[in-house]
């Protein structure tokens, strides 16, 4: 069997745009950008997805990718990429965060663990959070609807169009600063017990304070706080999938 390498060379050439707009993705991506997934999946993930994607994709005759225009056309491919996955990385940041500030609260702030989402060490209460997090997100298909917004770009955002529209990291600026809202509503049930649990203490500490109120205050705010959490936990669950879908909404507003 003969093979064609001007055909070949073709082939790889279309794979080549949509390859850029998916790896830069994976890379940034929750659960595909995880230290537990090898970086040969990845790049086996992003071929195929790139090959099922270059027909519909790439235009009939894409750019030379050897040469000025389409070195800059490579960059606007991976920024496209790294906004998509960046979107649902700040949802993930959210519930750290509200882990974090819960955790602080409670006490449990020196207990840190490694977290093989993003590979740093973050409090037992923030890993919980990533774990239910991300059992949601595969539960409601997040990783392919977050696949099919990235070839619903393409139409969006055609390969040979050149340019990026500069509101888009605007738009992507604008998103972050919902991470602290969406924070405070995951956090604030656990978080409100556990406060008037301290400020309980505080009151007694001050009318009795021969008592010995730091012997038990640790142990029963951190059961407390547990206890609350199991109580919210239908809430928290309702609120971060509301979060979930809503970044996976944003993750083609952005580009308008």
């Amino acid at each position: 069997m003969a093979l064609d390498l001007d055909l070949i060379l073709s082939t790889l050439r279309g794979w080549y745009w949509p390859f850029l707009r998916l790896s830069a993705l994976l890379l940034v991506a929750p659960v595909f950008s995880a230290g537990t997934v090898s970086v040969r999946v990845r790049i086996a993930l992003a071929v195929v997805v790139a090959a099922l994607l270059a027909p519909l994709a790439v235009p009939a005759s894409p750019p030379d990718a050897i040469s000025g225009i389409g070195l800059l056309l490579a960059v606007r491919e991976v920024a496209i990429g790294l906004c998509i996955g960046f979107i649902m990385q700040m949802v993930f940041a959210a519930v750290i965060v509200a882990g974090e500030t819960v955790a602080m609260s409670m006490g449990l702030g020196f207990a840190m663990t490694v977290d093989p989402q993003n590979g740093v060490q973050v409090p037992v209460v923030s890993q919980l959070n990533v774990i239910l997090a991300t059992l949601l997100f595969l539960a409601i298909d997040g990783h392919l609807v977050l696949l099919m917004a990235l070839g619903e770009s393409f139409r969006l955002l055609p390969v040979a169009q050149p340019g990026l529209a500069f509101d888009s990291f605007g738009n992507v600026a604008a998103f972050g600063g919902q991470i602290f809202a969406t924070a405070l509503l995951l956090a604030l049930p656990a978080l409100t017990a556990v406060l008037m649990i301290n400020i309980a203490f505080g009151v007694i500490t001050r009318a009795a304070p021969q008592l010995n109120i730091f012997a038990v205050g640790f142990p029963v705010t951190i059961l407390a706080g547990f206890f609350f959490m199991l109580l919210a936990l239908p809430g928290f669950l309702d609120t971060l999938r509301r979060f979930i879908e809503a970044g996976l909404q944003r993750t083609l507003l952005v580009f308008g």
